[in-house]
Parts: C-alpha cells; sequence; structure tokens
C-alpha cells in the first residue's frame, strides 16, 4: 500500500518506523521545519533495543492520492490536516486517525463520508530536541477496526503487522475508543487538577477523589452507550492509585512544558458530552475551566509581550 503518515513525532514517528523497518511504502506529511530536519538528518528512532535511522520521504504539501493515510497529529492541528489531505484522498483511500478522544472521529467523518476507520495506539513515546523519535518502554501496541462493525479489507488488516507492533484488528473498535478516552480524561482531571505525580496526589490523600474522577469519566461513556470493562476499569483504577507512582498524564506534560494541548479534545468534549446525557462530572468541570485559564493566561502573556516590543 501506497502509505501517508501525517506527522512525524512521537507517534507518526516511531511507527513509521516500524512500517519502514518491514518495507512499507512510507511518506511523511510535516511542516516546513521537520521537513528540512528529516532531509538532512533522516528520522532517528531510539527504543530499548537501540537507535536507528531512516532515509525517508518528507513532504509539506500533497499532490497525489494514496491508499491509507495515518493521522498522528495533536488534535489542535486536526482542522488544518483535514484540508491538507484533501489531494491525498482518493474514491478507495483509508483514512486512520491515531487521535484522543471522540471528537476527531465526527470531523473526519463530516469531511470525508465513508472513509475514516477507527485506531488508537498505547506507546509511550516523546521526540526530544534533536529530532529523534524516542518508544521510552518495550510496549507498542495498535488496534483498529471498522467503525461501523464490519470487516476491514486484508490490505488495511495486514499493513501494521509488523515486527515491533502488537497488532489487534476489531469489531468494537468504538468501545475501545471510548474506553480509552475515559481512562486518559480521568489521568487528565487527576494530573492537571492536583499538579503533580500519581504518588504524590495519592499520598496527600488524593484516592477518594481519583476514584472520583475514574467514576465522572466512566458515567459519561456509559451515558453514551459505551461503558467501560471491569477489565480496563481495574487497570485505571491500579494506574491512577499505585503508591509513589511517578505517572503523569500527557496533558499535564504538555500544559507544565508549554506545548500545544488536547484539553478541548480530551476533557471540554466530554464535559459537553456529560451535560447532554444529564451526566454529572464537578471535578472534570473544575479541571476544564483550570486549564481554560491556564490558557488565558498564556494569551494574556503573549499579548503584554508583543504591546512592549
Amino acid at each position: 500500500m501506497k502509505i501517508l503518515i501525517v506527522g512525524a513525532g512521537a507517534t507518526g514517528g516511531a511507527y513509521g518506523a516500524r512500517l519502514l523497518d518491514a518495507g512499507r511504502d512510507v511518506t511523511f506529511l510535516v511542516r516546513e521545519r521537520r521537513a528540512q530536519q528529516l532531509q538532512r538528518d533522516g528520522l532517528r528512532f531510539r527504543d530499548p533495543e537501540g537507535e536507528r535511522r531512516y532515509d525517508v520521504r518528507a513532504i509539506t504539501a500533497v499532490d497525489d492520492a494514496y491508499d491509507l493515510v495515518v493521522v498522528a497529529v495533536k488534535a489542535p492541528a486536526l482542522p488544518a490536516v483535514i484540508e491538507q489531505i484533501r489531494p491525498a484522498v482518493g474514491p478507495a483511500t483509508r483514512i486512520l486517525p491515531l487521535l484522543n478522544g471522540m471528537r476527531h472521529i465526527d470531523q473526519l467523518a463530516d469531511a470525508y463520508p465513508g472513509h475514516a476507520i477507527g485506531g488508537l495506539v498505547k506507546i509511550i513515546g516523546t521526540i526530544d530536541d534533536t529530532g529523534t523519535v524516542l518508544q521510552m518502554t518495550p510496549m507498542s501496541a495498535m488496534i483498529i477496526g471498522a467503525l461501523d462493525g464490519s470487516t476491514l479489507p486484508d490490505d488495511v488488516r495486514t499493513v501494521f503487522d509488523v515486527p515491533g507492533v502488537k497488532l489487534a484488528v476489531v469489531d468494537d473498535i468504538l468501545d475501545r475508543l471510548w474506553e480509552k478516552w475515559a481512562f486518559i480524561a480521568s489521568a487528565g482531571v487527576v494530573t492537571c487538577l492536583f499538579r503533580g505525580e500519581v504518588g504524590d496526589i495519592i499520598a496527600a490523600g488524593g484516592e477518594p477523589l481519583v476514584l472520583q474522577a475514574i467514576a465522572e469519566a466512566e458515567s459519561v461513556a456509559a451515558a453514551a452507550g459505551h461503558p467501560v470493562s471491569d477489565e480496563t476499569h481495574a487497570q485505571g483504577v491500579q494506574t491512577l492509585t499505585a503508591a509513589g507512582s511517578r505517572f503523569t498524564s500527557s496533558l499535564y506534560r504538555d500544559l507544565q512544558q508549554g506545548d500545544p494541548q488536547e484539553a478541548e479534545h480530551i476533557l471540554g468534549d466530554l464535559a459537553e458530552r456529560a451535560r447532554t446525557h444529564g451526566v454529572a462530572t464537578p471535578l472534570l468541570d473544575a479541571t476544564v475551566v483550570q486549564v481554560r485559564a491556564h490558557e488565558q493566561a498564556r494569551l494574556r502573556r503573549e499579548r503584554e509581550a508583543e504591546s512592549a516590543v
């Protein structure tokens, strides 16, 4: 298959490297600065087994159709990406978004009816100051499935069946997406509202509030028709109540570092759906206000800095 990966950060870079290892036909659609970096230095990828470098095709605009478009950007970039990929989407093109939450599914389905499939990844990664993609643990999994529960075409089913990726093809991908959303929203509430690592929050007596945050997110999922399984619930509780844990959510890390963040996509959208279904979510609502206030303060400081010049 002719594959376009939109974004070459932690997710796009890591899974792109696995595809390149397997000899897949991969092109990266990235911003100008990242394109120059990839053309100059190649894609550098490091996991627990070592570091590799790949010569890659990196483009900043699309002028041809692809069989598969993998969208691996953060949610704030999605509206622009939806327009950028129009030349890449032919009659049989499949679009696989690897974003958190659910809003992107609706946006892509509206823009490209019948083209989107569902997917999520489980990986702990980042990209460092040199542009090297870092996979920090051996975990590298992907779950994909048709949004309508039908069977995926064979070429889509096999394209990610490569060494280094634990692949699962399921017929309940919407349930899986909601389960992941409920967990990352819970993690975002816990670490952003209490501004710290899980171990410190638990040591401070926060376990009852952590459990409440989990219950709120899972109640919204259940009201939407996608209840979280007992196994996934237990895993979430274990992760977010572990004594001494250094765990923080990616949303919290992005806020701390001043990076583009997905608060509206992860928390704001869930709060809106909670209101639609009549589910009370006081901790979630408080966290939404906090992160919005953080963003307002950032914008104000930028305006003040511009005025001072």
